[in-house]
């Protein structure tokens, strides 16, 4: 949740929200052995839910509070926390279930209620694009060695 919002506070908001669900709603699981994909399942749905009910331009004022942070941090790890926020939500969310939660292709487009063809377009341009906002951190070991 937190890779898929870029916010830590409204991540564990919709985590709450996911296990208050899922604990609501265990009588109905079918497999134990399939606990984990059920509950990733609502997870999606709350984001997804989230994604609706919140115009996505309402918060790009926010964005500009997030790039001075990040210029007072250092390291890969929140480069790429804000490279995902700049990407546009449905790409993010192919991203992220597919690097992070390990999913195929056939998966995310079942979870996301997204064709086969976008979940794959999704997964390339954002990648692609991932790879352009950190180009710095693959040219570093390179100028590094040559010195």
């Amino acid at each position: 949740m937190r890779r898929l919002s870029g916010d830590v506070t409204l991540a564990d908001d919709l985590a709450q929200q996911v296990f208050l669900q899922g604990w609501e709603s265990i009588r109905h699981v079918q497999r134990p052995s399939r606990f984990g994909a059920w509950l990733k399942r609502i997870a999606v749905n709350a984001w997804l839910q989230y994604l609706r009910r919140n115009d996505p331009l309402r918060h790009a004022a926010e964005h500009d509070g997030y790039e001075a942070a990040r210029q007072d941090a250092t390291g890969i790890g929140m480069d790429l926390d804000y490279a995902l926020s700049r990407l546009p939500a449905d790409v993010r969310l192919c991203i992220v279930l597919s690097y992070y939660e390990g999913m195929n292709h056939g998966e995310i487009a079942e979870y996301a209620g997204l064709p086969l063809g976008t979940v794959k377009s999704h997964i390339r341009r954002g990648t692609k694009r991932l790879q352009e906002q950190l180009s710095a951190y693959s040219a570093a070991p390179a100028a590094e060695e040559e010195s």
